[in-house]
């Protein structure tokens, strides 16, 4: 999961971006609003962490902008300013969550992945789809109980298929998910990440095939037990 971070304390910034990458969340930080809605309402975030006592835009202003852009991003308001008046006036602007700084890291990674898995409609970790299970918060996949073994990347491209399950994405999603907007390869690789998934999965499910192309659009995840016959099984070449 991609988070973005916009706060001015760098040494505070640091030391969270640190601690959730312990927990296999990664974050982008931003120092001042305007940067953060420069890359917020460009890039597509899990979730979006906000201080509302930046330098150059109020904290309270930057989330409206971002919900005038129609950034549907969930945003944890991040504050050392508890008060109610604050929280109240946060969440009535769009924020879906407010924590005071003083929050334990596992405790935020902890909520952080739990709004996520709600705004994509999963109230719980593992996302499944037929003998296929994605542990969001283990970052870990199963055909029934056995794991597949998935390099970072490729988790992360079956990460953002199990929360989109049902849904076409396109390469384009799925190179931005993976390189952050930055040295950005070409989208071509995507196909090389998909082959690669097939196949392990395919190896351990007698050649179930989760990943539908959708051909001119991107891929899906879905039950193979939904799938037409002559899309169900997949080769050893993927």
């Amino acid at each position: 999961m991609r988070v973005l971070m916009i706060e001015d304390d760098k040494a505070y910034a640091k030391s969270i971006q640190l601690a959730l990458k312990q927990e296999g969340l990664e974050v982008e930080t931003a120092v001042d609003g305007e940067g953060g809605l420069d890359l917020g309402s460009v890039y597509e975030y899990s979730a979006i962490l906000l201080d509302l006592g930046l330098p150059d835009i109020n904290g309270h202003q930057v989330l409206r902008d971002l919900r005038d852009q129609k950034v549907q991003s969930p945003v944890i308001i991040l504050s050392g300013n508890d008060q109610i008046d604050e929280q109240l006036k946060a969440l009535g602007f769009g924020a879906d969550l407010f924590l005071t700084k003083a929050i334990s890291p596992k405790v935020l990674a902890a909520q952080i992945k739990a709004l996520v898995r709600r705004s994509h409609g999963h109230s719980d970790k593992s996302v499944k789809v037929g003998r296929l299970s994605v542990d969001l918060d283990a970052r870990l996949a199963y055909i029934d109980e056995t794991v597949v073994g998935l390099t970072t990347k490729e988790f992360a491209m079956l990460e953002l298929l199990a929360l989109r399950k049902g849904n076409t994405l396109s390469k384009e999603a799925f190179v931005n998910h993976l390189y952050n907007g930055m040295d950005e390869p070409d989208p071509k690789i995507v196909d090389v990440f998909i082959c690669r998934l097939r196949k392990k999965m395919a190896d351990l499910s007698d050649g179930d095939n989760f990943i539908e192309t959708v051909w001119g659009r991107g891929y899906m995840l879905r039950d193979p037990a939904t799938a037409e016959p002559a899309k169900k099984k997949v080769s050893a070449k993927g």
